[in-house]
């Protein structure tokens, strides 16, 4: 096998100076979850699959005792409107097990996204605070000094603090090579606990994309799953206050651990 093997579903579809969307599995499952999310609302069409052997070693099962080998998936959707945009959507059950890995994946799909005209990326992703965080604000980095003025007038937040150590794993790496492919981009990082799967994370991220890109989305099942997330926070919240100690990893220096991107 090769390292990175992208099988194309049908034919190539031509599109309108598409637009890249990257979610991958990291912090809080939040970049996965919001591209997961808009992949299913917009109703995008199977472009492509990609296997690699930087993958784990590892087959999923379904329930009638199938297999299929761990993949990341492209997927596109074509908006109404002559002048509107396509949008390609990249997800997937893992990122690079290795740093030399996710290089090459990061690389073979670029490259892939090129034929098909992709300019610009978007990465999604979460920013773990150690801490429960109610209301998560967006923070943002981006290619270029106009990239970074344009996001702010959406309520995108720019910090010399966050992220303090950079972005780590594929929400980087496909904007860092996508510039020497010459595209331009922006990071979106939804604030999180880091504990949980966070779907109010990857609601408030996926706000300021559909906003960016003038794409419709219907946010009630998303809202549905963090009201269940904040239930589970508050159970393991009493008990923590009835026994005095973490229900779960952290303490003092949580912040120093989880303070980082995925």
């Amino acid at each position: 096998m090769d390292d990175v093997v992208i099988r194309v579903v049908d034919k190539l579809p031509t599109l309108r100076d598409p637009i890249l969307v990257e979610g991958l599995p990291g912090v809080g499952n939040v970049g996965k979850l919001a591209a997961d999310y808009l992949r299913d609302q917009l109703k995008a069409k199977p472009l492509a699959t990609i296997y690699s052997r930087f993958f784990p070693p590892q087959v999923y099962v379904n329930e009638e005792g199938i297999i299929r080998m761990v993949s990341n998936d492209l997927h596109f959707y074509r908006p109404s409107g002559s002048k509107a945009r396509d949008v390609v959507i990249l997800g997937g059950d893992y990122q690079g097990i290795s740093p030399e890995g996710q290089y090459e994946i990061t690389h073979r799909v670029l490259e892939f996204c090129r034929t098909l005209g992709v300019r610009e990326v978007f990465t999604l992703a979460g920013f773990a605070q150690g801490h429960v965080v109610e209301e998560p604000r967006v923070l943002g980095a981006a290619t270029s000094a106009e990239r970074v003025e344009a996001m702010k007038k959406y309520g995108v937040v720019f910090s010399r603090n966050d992220p303090g150590g950079g972005l780590i794993g594929a929400s980087g790496l496909f904007l860092g090579i996508g510039r020497l492919f010459g595209m331009e981009g922006v990071c979106l990082m939804g604030e999180t606990s880091g504990y949980f799967v966070d779907p109010r994370s990857a609601q408030a991220i996926l706000k300021v994309l559909v906003e960016v890109l003038n794409l419709q989305v219907d946010f009630t099942d998303l809202e549905s799953k963090a009201r269940e997330i904040d239930r589970i926070a508050q159970r393991i919240h009493d008990v923590e206050q009835h026994t005095g100690e973490p229900a779960s990893a952290g303490g003092s220096g949580a912040r120093d651990d989880l303070g980082y991107i995925g």
